[in-house]
């Protein structure tokens, strides 16, 4: 357990008594990544200098599993920035606490639940990796769609990831699925499939494959797109026209906590103008107020309204069809 101190000014003279003295703890769950996490608390701590915060970082389906396992006796007082489909995991819901943290006002209803179990700050969005070099080597069309990835003048140059093993290949199949129907999505995938040169493991690793040229299109998520942009590879971000996957990294009160005031005052942290700086370092879907997308996603080519871009998934029903959906998928698909 990875622990982040947030130190008073006080702790910078010997003649005041320590800061430890003074300071509450809570411990905090979550599945940001590390550097990600790092640099919000870092943030936080200015606002909260007298919470210390016991953070412990790990993969979605590794914490669901932990929070699971503990949930007669839970350890921790908040789930911070946690995909919302495992969120809504009844197991784990029922852990939860109502809470109406200052500035939920502020979120959009798409992002909260309506029982305010929980609300999301932040999120991630499916997009495409498109060789330029390649598209153009090949004779190809830029894609602006998923249907355009049908065309029989892709076939073998499309990788995905695999939803069996990646949350962004999950949320890209179930998202087709729900924007089409049951039959005429699967119908779809199985046109899709036929273009499909691989599917990857790794939710990164098909963005990776096309910006090297050893693919035209790597079905990613954004901020990968915009990393490799950035990192000066020849490729195009597309989001596709019929409305981008996405997940949400959700927040929540736990409800057996013994630390309720300093956990819902970091969760009120959590949608400050501050808060909402810092997560425009990282994350192409923040729904709070405070902060600006940067000019190097937008020429990147993120859209400048990303809500407007996101398809409307139903989180719930993304979590109770997962085992449907990924076992029907192998059935169907996995090579």
């Amino acid at each position: 357990m990875k622990k982040f101190g947030f130190l008073t000014l006080g702790a910078l003279t010997g003649a005041l008594i320590s800061s430890a003295a003074f300071a509450e703890t809570i411990t905090v769950y979550t599945s940001y990544e590390e550097d990600e996490a790092a640099a919000f608390l870092e943030k936080a701590k200015e606002a909260m200098p007298d919470i210390d915060v016991n953070l412990l970082r790990l993969s979605t389906g590794d914490l669901a599993a932990r929070i699971i396992a503990e949930k007669a006796n839970p350890q921790h007082d908040v789930l911070w920035g946690f995909a919302v489909t495992s969120m809504v995991n009844p197991q784990i819901e029922e852990t939860l606490e109502a809470y109406e943290p200052k500035g939920i006002d502020t979120v959009p209803a798409q992002f909260r639940d309506p029982d305010n179990k929980w609300f999301a700050v932040t999120g991630y969005m499916a997009a495409f990796c498109v060789n330029n070099e390649r598209l153009e080597a090949e004779g190809l069309e830029m894609p602006t769609s998923w249907a355009d990835l049908t065309d029989p003048s892709f076939a073998d140059e499309v990788v995905m990831p695999n939803p069996a093993s990646s949350g962004t290949g999950y949320i890209q199949i179930d998202a087709l699925l729900q924007m089409m129907g049951e039959d005429e999505g699967w119908a779809f995938l199985d046109k899709l499939d036929k273009n499909v040169a691989q599917y990857i493991k790794s939710g990164s690793r098909p963005c990776n494959v096309a910006s090297m040229g050893e693919y035209t299109v790597g079905a990613s998520y954004a901020m990968r797109a915009i990393k490799n942009i950035e990192e000066g590879y020849p490729i195009t971000m597309v989001v596709p026209s019929e409305g981008a996957g996405n997940e949400l990294e959700g927040n929540a009160l736990v409800a057996s906590s013994e630390h309720k005031d300093a956990a819902k005052r970091f969760l009120d942290w959590t949608l400050s103008p501050e808060a909402a700086t810092a997560y425009y370092d990282w994350k192409t879907i923040v729904t709070v107020p405070g902060g600006d997308v940067p000019e190097r996603f937008i020429s990147a080519g993120l859209p400048e309204d990303v809500p407007a871009a996101l398809f409307p998934v139903d989180f719930r029903a993304a979590a109770e069809d997962r085992t449907e959906i990924i076992n029907t998928w192998q059935e169907r698909y996995e090579r």
